[in-house]
């Protein structure tokens, strides 16, 4: 599954730069120009990481960021002009996770990007195929078999799966869960993820009353629960 990468940035010769750069390289990348976009954006789908410049048309990127962080971790760069040490250390102390200064090269920009993919998400094409009882989640093809079989998934289930798979064995938070799955800034609401546990569940349990992979976990939220000798392929 290519990782989706968030451009916030007025300029947008520039912004279609780095895009292109990043297409060319493995990434899907979408551009806004304002904080107001930028919102729009993350209401609608999921990014990966954020490419965020600070000075822009109706807020600026400190502001943005401090929204984000009341709801997400998503990685985010600060791609800026502005050089002080005041602001960089602002950046890091609200949430930033890599300041990078403008005039950059597309070389160091894509570096940064990959070093970071790798800080946060960690596996290599090889471990994308995860696996537990009959069923194998292949992340990068995006496909389910059970048995065998494939099975049928829409696109927002196999998301839900494939980030309770990146997290096995992690309890996660309802709120975690929609934000990274729906959209930071999403207006859906816990019964949503509900329902779509329970078609998991449906579709991937043997007695989804009785789930073995896919548990509540009280107050909380769920877990992918894959035994230790079920590995990663």
């Amino acid at each position: 599954m290519r990782k989706r990468v968030l451009i916030i940035d007025d300029d947008e010769d520039l912004s279609f730069i780095m895009a292109e750069m990043l297409e060319n390289h493995g990434y899907d990348a979408v551009c806004a120009k304002s904080s107001e976009q930028a919102f729009e954006l993350l209401a609608e789908k999921t990014f990966h990481l954020i490419l965020l410049d600070i000075n822009l048309p109706d807020a600026t990127g400190f502001e943005l960021c401090r929204e984000l962080r009341r709801v997400s971790t998503v990685p985010v760069i600060f791609a800026s002009a502005r050089t002080s040490e005041t602001d960089r250390i602002t950046g890091f102390d609200i949430g930033g996770d890599d300041y990078l200064l403008k005039p950059y090269s597309m070389k160091e920009l894509l570096s940064r990007v990959n070093a970071l993919m790798r800080r946060t998400y960690g596996y290599t094409e090889q471990e994308k195929v995860i696996t537990f009882g009959e069923i194998a989640v292949n992340i990068c093809a995006r496909t389910v078999t059970k048995n065998g079989a494939e099975v049928a998934l829409s696109l927002r289930e196999f998301d839900l799966l494939a980030y309770l798979c990146e997290h096995k064995n992690a309890a996660i938070s309802k709120e975690k869960l929609l934000s990274e799955v729906w959209g930071a800034f999403s207006m859906v609401d816990a019964s949503t993820l509900t329902v779509h546990i329970r078609w998991l569940r449906e579709k991937l349990e043997d007695n989804p009353a009785k789930p073995v992979y896919i548990k509540t976990v009280f107050k909380v939220g769920y877990i992918l629960e894959v035994p230790d000798e079920e590995k990663s392929n």
